[in-house]
């Protein structure tokens, strides 16, 4: 898979580094020379162009690419970057980061942005992972499936402690993806009972997640 990162910064970089591990081919690219730092992720290509710009797209083969990342640390920049991606040369899938939490709302399918990844909003929701028990914590919004990723840590008093997974009636389009214990990741089987202290991870519609709560915490409430 190619995949093209606008702005080369500490994120864009480990975002490259990360994927070029996992074999995948990358392209960086920065308006700024100063970020222009082939030593530091020497397997990517690096193009010292302004991602804004519809001539520096096209020299970087943006219609090559499988994936656009808009990663700089200018939320304007990202979603032009984003737009001109999916609409100038037909990308299949863009990533926008959202760096303040009040543009959120822009990085939608109308700027051409097909998932948006707010830093402040992870942050929050992995703070609240770690501390929460008995709340569903809201962790990531998949756009095009109007559904989110969201986790709760199971109870003692949750009715379903001890039942098995397939014995659970969870609410219509809900899906169980995964139980992590112990340090262990768990792919959900039916006949495996959930237990205390279990975190339970859920791909579910947004106006389905209050029936989980009260489902599986009927005497928490989430916050």
């Amino acid at each position: 898979m190619r995949v093209a990162i606008a702005g080369a910064g500490a994120v864009g970089r480990s975002i490259a580094s990360e994927l070029i591990g996992n074999g995948h081919d990358v392209l960086l690219i920065d308006k700024n020379p100063e970020s222009i730092k082939p030593e530091l992720v020497p397997d990517a290509e690096w193009l010292l162009a302004d991602a804004c710009e519809l001539s520096s797209l096209e020299e970087a083969r943006l219609d090559a690419c499988d994936v656009v990342i808009a990663a700089t640390g200018d939320d304007k920049a990202n979603l032009v970057c984003a737009l001109l991606a999916k609409t100038e040369f037909g990308v299949p899938r863009t990533v926008g980061r959202v760096n303040h939490p009040n543009n959120e709302w822009l990085f939608t399918e109308a700027w051409g942005v097909d998932v948006n990844v707010s830093t402040p909003r992870i942050m929050s929701a992995l703070v609240e992972e770690a501390v929460t028990v008995g709340d569903l914590v809201r962790l990531f919004t998949f756009r095009r499936g109007n559904a989110n990723l969201v986790e709760l840590t199971l109870p003692t008093d949750s009715p379903y402690v001890g039942k098995p997974a397939g014995l659970i009636p969870f609410p219509e389009n809900c899906a169980l993806v995964s139980v992590l214990r112990d340090g262990q990741v768990y792919v959900p089987e039916p006949e495996r009972p959930v237990e205390e202290g279990d975190e339970l991870l859920f791909v579910i519609p947004s106006e389905k997640e209050a029936e989980l709560q009260q489902l599986l915490a009927p005497t928490h409430h989430a916050g």
